[in-house]
């Protein structure tokens, strides 16, 4: 007999142990996936307008078919030879700059950054990171330290090598060309030198999606990239979120701001939610890291894994997914900007692609932030059968990430529920 939703939250604290988080006041237990759409337990129908781990989809049939055919096959680790690793690794570097060329294949993204800033150590000869005050970058023990919002209550002391700087806000505190960031990167890699630490990498998404992504121009971290190199650093971008051509106008979010990093860490879409991480840099710098550090994971870049993550690549050009980003993405803001004609507690609506959502206030002129209201919309949507969540500083920015074969139907969808539940409710 299935478990009832109480049964399983009990079962989760007694087995998972306690603070195992779960979105939504009254948590959804999913069972089925396809496309943008998944289905709960009692066969209810819910739109996904949060998922980027089911890149090109739920249970997509080329991935699928890919995993079942590979995982029929051989599934082993890189210390034998096998040609998925290169062939999938020959198709990922193709799609960037030259200098990104060579790889380190993990099972997550916090694996990945976690490389990516011992890479910089074993370049820099230095330990210093600069991150900004809103981000997450993942949970390792070094990762971890980079988060303001859950900031461990241990780190064996690896606190002392980050330094922060204020995410960039366009609503409240607009930035046009990037300089003001990057005058405080400057000032932080000064105190990173004068403490004897010495900065080593500033690591930023490139499209800053935990931050509430920001309207930032094209170009716009280019100021940043020439402070980072000026004083020997490297640019790490993640791009766990903002890869794969969610922006709609760039396979990768870092072309979109204008700067080419050093380093690039990937995670969540890039097999479709089979695990896997990866980092790309140059030949150089990741044989700098391997003559530090003696690395090796033993499911990273597995068959399996490499053949989930080509069939991907394979979807996104057949079906023309970044096309479709940047078509839906360009009809969901111009919906999204006529409700915030309607509604006064509608702020700032920004995004690219399918990335996109709006920032509530109580009041614009104050731009005080409506976090609590922002929670009640997010449920209330829940309740309507359409997932979202939301992000920034104030956790008052709707976070709106669906699949990427969302639609303008899908759209649609979402923004008649939208309309009538911001009718209904107000901030307090």
């Amino acid at each position: 007999m299935a478990r009832t939703t109480q049964q399983l939250l009990e079962d989760r604290a007694r087995l998972l142990g306690p603070n195992v988080s779960t979105f939504y006041d009254n948590p959804v237990h999913f069972v089925k996936g396809e496309g943008v759409w998944l289905w709960d337990a009692d066969g209810r129908k819910y739109l996904d307008c949060y998922n980027n781990v089911p890149h090109v989809g739920h249970c997509n049939p080329r991935v699928v078919e890919a995993i079942c055919r590979q995982a029929g096959k051989l599934n082993t680790h890189t210390r034998y030879l096998h040609e998925g690793i290169i062939e999938y690794l020959e198709k990922l570097t193709d799609t960037m700059a030259p200098s990104l060329n060579t790889a380190i294949l993990t099972c997550t993204g916090s694996e990945a950054n976690d490389i990516a800033l011992r890479m910089a150590e074993a370049v820099s000869g230095k330990r210093g990171i600069i991150a900004t005050d809103a981000t997450y970058h993942g949970n390792t023990s070094l990762v971890s330290q980079l988060s303001r919002s859950n900031v461990p209550d241990v780190g064996f002391g690896l606190d002392k090598y980050v330094r922060f700087v204020n995410a960039p806000d366009s609503y409240r505190y607009p930035d046009t060309d990037g300089q003001h960031f990057a005058t405080a990167v400057t000032e932080q890699i000064d105190v990173l030198e004068k403490d004897g630490i010495g900065f080593a990498a500033l690591i930023v998404c490139p499209y800053f999606l935990n931050e509430g992504f920001p309207d930032n121009p094209d170009g716009w971290l280019r100021p940043a990239a020439d402070a980072v190199r000026k004083a020997g650093g490297l640019l790490i971008c993640d791009e766990v979120q903002s890869g794969f051509g969610r922006t709609g106008t760039h396979m990768w979010a870092h072309e979109k701001m204008g700067i080419v990093p050093d380093i690039m860490t990937l995670g969540k879409p890039m097999a479709n939610g089979h695990p896997m991480g990866g980092v790309v840099a140059d030949t150089d710098i990741v044989a700098a890291f391997r003559q530090g550090y003696r690395y090796f994971n033993t499911f990273g870049g597995n068959p399996v894994s490499c053949a989930a993550a080509i069939a991907v690549l394979e979807e996104l050009e057949e079906a023309e997914l970044v096309a479709n980003a940047k078509r839906v993405g360009d009809y969901a803001r111009t919906r999204m900007a006529a409700l915030k004609e309607k509604y006064d507690y509608i702020g700032d609506v920004r995004g690219s692609g399918l990335i996109f959502g709006a920032e509530m206030v109580r009041d614009r002129i104050t731009k005080d932030p409506a976090s609590d209201f922002t929670d009640r919309v997010i449920n209330e949507m829940r309740q309507r059968g359409i997932i979202h969540s939301k992000l920034g500083r104030y956790k008052n920015t709707l976070k709106i990430r669906p699949p990427m074969p969302f639609s303008c139907q899908n759209a649609d969808l979402l923004f008649d529920n939208l309309d009538e539940v911001l009718g209904t409710l107000a901030p307090s």
